[in-house]
């Protein structure tokens, strides 16, 4: 299956795809595409499997995928207005475990910051998670399997809260799209898949920034095992870079983690890329003092792929977001490859920047 690739709310932040038509008139490069034409491309390619005869297989898969989504995408839209920590782990710790308590009081303090948590729904950390944030506060996000995944009591039955999927793909994408946060606590397989997909979304750009905490149970090694894995086996042969170990951060204390994470969005509120240039907006709660920009422009000179760091107010193109257009923006064009550098960035703006004075107002689409 492919990819749960986050894709952007419109075509500036994906500034190769080109949006095309098989009617002529239509066969135009678009910056902006409304809903309308959206749902007409999606009619139209429905059409063009009938012309392609494709195989009963085949479309049934793109007919439960588009149902799925559709529905859990409705859902979500009634809980935008909240930032979302997504928590993974494994299904079969018990709750006597200390793994099992670390993840219900992360959940909990996470709840206390004004965060909803979403989890896969089922036993052991993802049930932690519900019932440390309680059944107001959860999303759950199912699979269908034959063994050990039925919906947990916190939110069994919650036609509200709840979504089931078919594929792994679809259920990976709901994860991220929407989460401001992630966090893995120990698991399987299925965590280790989860936990590399998140990675690997964030560090070629296919989603927006967030945290990602790899948490343990107080003095547990798991996560430490993964990471000296991560830099014997991948950084020491150059399969990865030094700074991508910047876009994860490894905790055995739930404290930590909870800090890390209001740490992140301090200043930083949340990116997008605008204008014919591509530019990469970074949405601050702040403004820069000039001297700090300055700074930025030395320290950051690297990853600057044209026109320098400026401060700059909200982009015509961010008209679906007007309820943001008082928070000033960190402008600049980005070489789209360096996400460990991106993450470096917004770490300093968040330690440097003078106290924030705009509240965290969430938008109102996904920050891509």
């Amino acid at each position: 299956m492919p990819s749960a690739e986050v894709t952007s709310d419109n075509a500036a932040a994906c500034p190769d795809k080109q949006y095309r038509s098989d009617k002529p008139a239509q066969n135009r490069l678009h910056t902006y595409v409304t809903v309308e034409e959206l749902v007409q491309q999606i009619k139209e390619a429905a059409d063009q499997l009938l012309q392609d005869k494709a195989d009963r297989g085949d479309v049934k898969i793109l007919a439960t995928t588009i149902r799925e989504l559709r529905h859990a995408l409705s859902l979500f839209a009634r809980y935008r207005h909240r930032r979302k920590v997504t928590i993974f782990g494994s299904a079969r710790v018990g709750r006597e475990s200390p793994t099992y308590q670390a993840a219900v009081t992360f959940a909990r303090k996470m709840v206390e910051l004004g965060y909803m948590v979403i989890t896969g729904a089922a036993s052991g950390i993802m049930e932690a998670g519900h019932v440390g944030a309680g059944k107001e506060n959860s999303l759950g996000i199912n699979i269908r399997l034959p063994f050990e995944q039925a919906a947990n009591p916190i939110i069994a039955h919650d036609d509200q809260r709840l979504v089931n999927f078919k594929y792994f793909f679809t259920r990976k994408l709901m994860f991220v799209k929407e989460a401001s946060a992630v966090a893995l606590f120990p698991g399987g397989f299925g965590t280790l898949d989860e936990g590399f997909e998140v990675l690997t979304l964030v560090q070629t750009g296919k989603s927006h920034m967030f945290p990602i905490l790899l948490i343990d149970e107080p003095g547990g090694n798991y996560w430490r095992a993964f990471d000296q894995f991560i830099r014997e086996m991948l950084l020491a042969r150059d399969y990865i870079s030094p700074q991508d170990l910047a876009l994860y951060k490894i905790t055995d204390k739930v404290d930590e983690a909870v800090a890390e994470i209001r740490q992140f969005y301090r200043v930083y509120h949340s990116m997008r890329y605008v204008g014919h240039k591509h530019h990469l907006v970074l949405r601050l709660r702040t403004p820069l003092p000039a001297e700090l920009i300055e700074r930025m422009r030395q320290e950051f000179a690297d990853i600057v792929a044209g026109d320098t760091f400026e401060l700059v107010g909200a982009d015509p193109e961010e008209s679906n977001d007007i309820h943001l257009a008082h928070l000033p923006r960190l402008r600049f064009q980005f070489d789209r490859r360096s996400l460990g550098r991106l993450r470096q960035l917004i770490d300093f703006i968040n330690r440097e920047a003078p106290d924030p004075i705009y509240p965290d107002v969430l938008p109102s689409v996904p920050p891509l």
